[in-house]
């Protein structure tokens, strides 16, 4: 059911107040306007400044006459509040909507409030009704920008029309407008280069949700030392959001979860996912989620995931996820907020038919809630053990082609690997950059010996934290995970 239809149903089942949280004013004024025309009622339009546009007594800068004026009114109609949340605080504003309840339903009226973001104070939840209004879907994107293309005279391929539809996904229709009509003032035309003026603006507008990160990522699968069980699924899924696949019958890859001991390469692989499958990787802090006002987390929440879906395909990656719903937290110091997150994004990760994959990383499995767990969150769970002496040969490749590419055969990668036992991806990294900073400070580059110098003075994780490691491993080793490497049962 899409919005228009579902704003019908609840029009002419007479619900009374109705709250749509947009930023897209114009938008969501021009779908409730229609709506409204097809069911015969007249559409009032209030606001602070204006009061109600075309009347003589228009209730200007008072939102107590403006509710006042609905009784007047005995027709059936629609009456549009702008930016009516301001008020509902207000115990004579709350008191007059609670009051007008029945003289709605009584007329077939209905009052619309529209506002950014939801803030519906407590002693209101039982009489408003909240919509989510979506941002422009495709066809509606697609028909925007023939539209633009129309107007000023020119033609574009078929395939850059796609292009430029698939990187305004995400955007409202004014942001898709404002961009267009930028790139047309500086070039008088449409072009393929317009496609980055549009990713441009995709990024700042999630930096302005501060909820999601727009990740550039230049990571490759070949980056990753080891995990050849890992890659290989990987690689398997390259093609799984084509169109092909959609022909095949194949549904969307849900995603996977990555735990495992820190350092060991599993962030770096949510990076490799997004650059190998051509995706744009969303970064999502969980911690920015709560917000300190009563209902704002799972208004955030909502947000999140509607701009992720917007944005699909695509690569939701959550980082440390163990951090933020730990089943130690029962949330009875937030009032429950935590569950209630917690409950919308397991709700949504199982029901989910948009093409998000979803790349998840935990530390600390042994803290994840079991619901979390379960089939039908993820596609795999992984487990990412410390990397065997194979593995950390092809880590020191990987590192020391990055930083000598040309010099790699002067170094014993064999030597280096047999040399640090227990050692993470992260930490044979930074002992090759102590092995950089002692030649640097010497006038002279660094070689192998240097590089054994600074893993002397490494003392790794898996021995300041031996006992937690341990308990990581017999879960793995337990079959609750899939091992992310062919040779991890060694370590185990």
């Amino acid at each position: 059911m899409n919005f228009a239809e579902e704003l019908n149903l609840t029009l002419r089942a007479r619900y009374p107040i109705i709250y749509i949280p947009s930023p897209e004013e114009e938008r969501v004024e021009t779908a409730v306007q229609s709506v409204a025309k097809d069911l015969g009622r007249k559409v009032y339009i209030w606001d602070f400044v204006d009061g109600y546009q075309g009347e003589a007594n228009g209730a200007k800068r008072n939102p107590l006459q403006a509710l006042e004026f609905i009784e007047k009114i005995s027709v059936g109609a629609v009456f549009i509040l702008r930016d009516f949340d301001r008020f509902l605080d207000d115990i004579a504003i709350a008191r007059k909507l609670r009051n007008l309840q029945r003289h709605l339903k009584g007329q077939s009226q209905n009052i619309t409030i529209l506002a950014p973001k939801i803030t519906i104070p407590d002693q209101l939840t039982e009489v408003i009704t909240v919509l989510d209004f979506p941002l422009p879907q495709v066809l509606e994107i697609r028909q925007e920008i023939a539209q633009i293309i129309t107007n000023i005279g020119t033609k574009l391929e078929p395939r850059i029309i796609d292009e430029l539809v698939q990187a305004s996904q995400g955007l409202s229709l004014e942001r898709i407008r404002r961009v267009l009509a930028k790139a047309i003032a500086e070039h008088g035309e449409l072009t393929p280069s317009d496609v980055e003026l549009i990713l441009a603006e995709k990024r700042q507008t999630i930096r302005q949700t501060q909820i999601l990160e727009f990740y550039p990522s230049t990571a490759e699968i070949s980056d990753i030392g080891g995990l050849d069980n890992l890659k290989e699924w990987l690689l398997r899924r390259g093609n799984s959001f084509s169109e092909r696949a959609r022909q095949y019958g194949l549904p969307h890859p849900k995603g996977l979860l990555l735990a495992g001991i820190q350092g060991t390469g599993k962030s770096l692989t949510a990076k490799a996912i997004a650059h190998h499958w051509h995706l744009p990787l969303l970064r999502l802090d969980v911690g920015r989620l709560f917000a300190g006002l009563v209902g704002e987390s799972e208004s955030r929440t909502r947000q999140m995931i509607q701009l992720a879906e917007a944005l699909s395909p695509c690569i939701l990656w959550i980082d440390e996820i163990d951090k933020a719903f730990s089943s130690n937290s029962d949330g009875r110091g937030d009032a429950g907020t935590t569950g209630r997150v917690f409950g919308t994004l397991l709700t949504w990760m199982a029901e989910k038919n948009s093409p998000v994959f979803i790349v998840a990383t935990a530390n600390n499995i042994r803290q994840l809630p079991p619901e979390l767990l379960r089939k039908g969150r993820f596609d795999e769970v992984f487990f990412v053990g410390l990397p065997t002496q194979v593995e950390r040969t092809q880590i020191f490749i990987v590192h020391l082609t990055k930083f000598r590419p040309l010099n790699l055969r002067n170094f014993d990668c064999d030597r280096l690997a047999y040399e640090t036992p227990n050692f993470s991806g992260a930490e044979i990294e930074q002992a090759i950059i102590e092995a950089m900073h002692l030649g640097f400070s010497q006038n002279r580059d660094f070689t192998t010996d240097d590089i054994l110098e600074a893993v002397s003075q490494i003392v790794p994780l898996a021995q300041t934290a031996q006992k937690e490691i341990q308990l990581l491993q017999e879960w793995a080793a337990s079959g609750k995970a899939r091992l992310a490497s062919r040779q991890n049962l060694l370590n185990i």
